[in-house]
């Protein structure tokens, strides 16, 4: 039976069991024996924001930013995918799933917002905001990479992948993805701690962060040099370029959001010795980072399918005013006046003038 987390009596440096927090670093969570990256990682600190007010103020900026861009764009999204969009494929699945993390993700934006301020009673509710941060961030990166596989199989591999390639398939692999990232952020949440931390947190980096990495580099590079071969060439120009303008944005969106979080945990547990303030701007800046992909994935749903830019577009688009039915007569009426025998004047050569002087031959001519 997994321990449980109890509230502490007192929030503050070295409490112990007490709730973890956002407004904290990672490696400052916790503190007892019993807490999974809490322990591995500290224990919980003072609320931050009255030790750095700057940082704390141009936090909740630009959080406030991406909550309200993230939210507008991925709304849009999930109302082009689920009602405009008719086939839905694997890659509309997956791209679905990854819309629902983000509008998740941007969700929990304004419940940071009040951990930030480090209120008692804001602790006590900051296990299930971590608890659902996480969860959305590694689905978000696993979704990033099944995008990235599904597009490899549909251009290499199209004939040997069309058994996997199913939209029922796709469904349960995105509902094997959400588990799988609920059941290993709550280990790391509530399970004690391990005998090495540093093997613990390598095996969870290794997991959440390097090997989707690696996958969705290795799979960019197999696409790009596959669509230069001559067999593939006879694809249009246009679905090659979209293809590979999907991959780049995941591969670019993916390393600019989560490298510097993942890389940070590493670093500050290998060199516990940096100062606090250091490690303190540093982890809110990474979060930060890693909640920007809600804003930036939308750049993704560009390219998943041919039709989204016209879809969107469309749905600003002012409608043409429609001709009434007496609108439509007068211009009949005067199209056919405007064409009418009293224009034309006879030709001595027994073709017909018209009055501007252009000689019309007879058709026998």
């Amino acid at each position: 039976m997994l321990p449980r987390l109890r509230p502490p009596a007192q929030v503050g440096a070295g409490a112990v069991g007490s709730w973890p927090s956002l407004a904290s670093p990672p490696w400052e969570w916790g503190g007892g024996k019993t807490e999974g990256r809490s322990a591995v990682l500290g224990s919980v600190s003072a609320p931050s924001c009255q030790d750095f007010p700057g940082l704390w103020v141009g936090l909740v900026a630009v959080n406030a930013l991406i909550f309200l861009v993230g939210a507008v764009l991925n709304s849009l999204a999930l109302y082009v995918f689920c009602f405009r969009t008719k086939t839905k494929t694997t890659s509309v699945i997956y791209t679905i799933n990854l819309v629902v993390t983000d509008l998740l993700v941007g969700l929990s934006l304004p419940t940071r917002f009040i951990i930030f301020y480090g209120t008692r009673g804001c602790e006590r509710c900051s296990f299930v905001h971590i608890f659902g941060y996480f969860v959305n961030m590694n689905c978000s990166i696993l979704f990033l990479t099944c995008i990235c596989v599904d597009r490899y199989l549909a251009i290499v591999q199209l004939d040997a992948s069309r058994r996997w390639r199913t939209p029922s398939c796709a469904k349960g692999i995105c509902a094997c993805i959400w588990l799988l990232a609920a059941a290993v952020t709550a280990s790391t949440l509530t399970t004690a701690a391990p005998p090495d931390p540093c093997c613990g947190l390598f095996a969870l980096t290794v997991f959440e962060y390097f090997l989707p990495l690696v996958t969705i580099t290795f799979f960019t590079l197999r696409i790009m040099c596959a669509l230069s071969r001559p067999s593939l060439m006879r694809q249009s120009r246009e679905r090659r370029m979209r293809a590979v303008q999907l991959l780049l944005s995941v591969l670019l969106i993916f390393t600019l959001c989560f490298t510097p979080f993942h890389a940070l945990q590493v670093a500050v547990t290998v060199q516990p010795a940096v100062p606090r303030p250091v490690r303190l701007v540093a982890h809110h800046v990474t979060v930060t980072l890693s909640s920007l992909n809600s804003c930036l994935d939308p750049v993704v749903y560009c390219f998943v399918t041919n039709s989204f830019q016209a879809t969107v577009r469309g749905l600003f688009r002012r409608p043409e005013p429609e001709q009434s039915s007496g609108d439509a007569v007068s211009m009949h009426k005067s199209s056919r006046g405007s064409a009418s025998p009293a224009t034309l004047a006879p030709d001595p050569r027994g073709g017909l003038t018209p009055a501007g002087g252009t000689t019309s031959r007879p058709a026998a001519y």
